[in-house]
């Protein structure tokens, strides 16, 4: 349950990614050899998708394996590092709350829904919401660990 709960997004993205190539082989399968497509593939397809690009970039954000710009910052002195490493994770975490908060206001205005399901594009668009809450979480575990290498540690 704990490796569960480290890497929740994962899994649940995994799921996410099975259903959506399960349903894309299914709806090839139907269009080539019996003549007929579901209507509501593409938009199962295409929603669990955006799931797992949403969860995945959460994921990735969590094990820092973004792409960052650290040419001229490993240049820097280690004490000066910390610190722009501090005030880059406070930024962070400023930025994805404020996605967070704006992409939560945007699920929550919007009325469109999909065109063969006729479900709100809410249950999709969430996972923009979930993303941003889960970096910004983990913007602020990083911003807490900064602290304590940028100004609470004690070199010997």
């Amino acid at each position: 349950m704990k490796d569960f709960l480290k890497k929740f997004e994962l899994y649940i993205g995994s799921i996410f990614v099975s259903i959506t190539i399960i349903v894309v082989i299914i709806n090839v399968f139907t269009r080539y050899f019996l003549k007929f497509t579901y209507f509501w593939s593409e938009e199962v397809a295409v929603g669990c998708f955006v799931w797992t690009i949403f969860l995945g970039t959460a994921a990735a954000y969590r094990e820092k394996g973004l792409i960052g710009v650290e040419a001229i910052i490993v240049l820097l002195p280690e004490k000066i590092r910390n610190i722009v490493e501090f005030l880059t994770y406070i930024l962070l975490t400023v930025l994805s709350g404020l996605m967070c908060v704006f992409s939560f206001t945007y699920v929550m205005s919007s009325s469109k829904i999909t065109a063969a399901l006729e479900l709100s594009y809410g249950y999709i668009n969430f996972s923009i919401v979930i993303s941003f809450a889960l970096m910004t979480l983990y913007s602020i575990i990083f911003t807490i660990e900064s602290l304590k290498k940028a100004f609470l540690h004690k070199t010997n």
